[in-house]
C-alpha cells in the first residue's frame, strides 16, 4: 500500500464554500479512480498549519494506482478547480506503508 499525503496552501481570495466544494469533489474520486483504498480531505484547524488549510490523505492500493491517479481525468479535474479557487502552495508526502 503506498500513503499520499497533500498539504494545500490557498490565497486569501478563496472562499469557505469553494473549499467545501473542493473537499465535496475530492473524496468522490474514490469511486471513479481505481486503486483508491481510502480517501480523507478537512479543513485544517491547528494553530501550527503555517498557512496550509487544507489536508489529503489518500491511501493506494500500489505505486501503479498512484502513478495512474495524477493524470487521470477525475484528478485532473479537481487539480483545475483548485488552481481557480487560487492555488498558493502544495506540499505532497508518497510513502509506502509497512
Amino acid at each position: 500500500m503506498v500513503e499520499h499525503i497533500v498539504l494545500i496552501k490557498l490565497l486569501p481570495k478563496a472562499t469557505e464554500e469553494q473549499k467545501e466544494e473542493l473537499i465535496h469533489r475530492t473524496l468522490q474520486l474514490k469511486d471513479m479512480i481505481p486503486g483508491i483504498l481510502d480517501i480523507q480531505q478537512g479543513v485544517n484547524f491547528s494553530d501550527r498549519n503555517k498557512g496550509y488549510e487544507i489536508g489529503l490523505t489518500v491511501r493506494f492500493k500500489d505505486r501503479t494506482s498512484l502513478e495512474n491517479y495524477g493524470p487521470h481525468p477525475a484528478h485532473q479535474e479537481i487539480f483545475t478547480f483548485l488552481k481557480e479557487i487560487g492555488l498558493d502552495d502544495v506540499i505532497i508526502v508518497d510513502f509506502d506503508v509497512k
